[in-house]
């Protein structure tokens, strides 16, 4: 609680101390916040093995933003290669939780033929369940 709270002040050298040795020890929303701060160069060095590393452990333990955010890394070739399927894959999960975000970026994705074929169905079906 006190890592998150660091991370949400802002403080995030404090946040990397606190939430550290709970990411460690396999606590997803600790990971996936790591990830975030080792992305953005957050209270440490930005270093993309470890923004990856985190995002990705988070993301497969089921932790909805972190597979969206690893979707991102690989829809743009950021901390990770390139790949738009393994985006898909990824925003799929996180979609399937009801992230809008994910549902969203899934319709664009669709509608622009992004990683994937154009598709203006699927869009649509995106859009609407993203509340649009």
């Amino acid at each position: 609680h006190s890592g998150i709270m660091a991370f949400e002040a802002k403080h995030f050298s404090r946040a990397m101390q606190l939430l550290s040795p709970l990411a460690e020890a396999g606590e997803a929303e600790a990971r996936y916040r790591l990830g975030v701060m080792f992305q953005g160069g957050l209270g440490v060095a930005r270093n993309d093995t470890q923004a990856y590393k985190w995002m990705r452990a988070a993301a497969e333990q089921g932790h909805a933003l972190a597979q969206h955010g690893l979707g991102f890394m690989y829809m743009q070739g950021e901390c990770a290669a390139k790949n738009g399927r393994l985006a898909v894959e990824w925003f799929t999960r996180a979609a399937e939780q009801g992230l809008a975000g994910s549902l969203t970026t899934l319709a664009m994705m669709y509608e622009d033929g992004v990683g994937v074929e154009k598709d203006a169905a699927k869009a649509r079906a995106y859009y609407k369940k993203a509340g649009f």
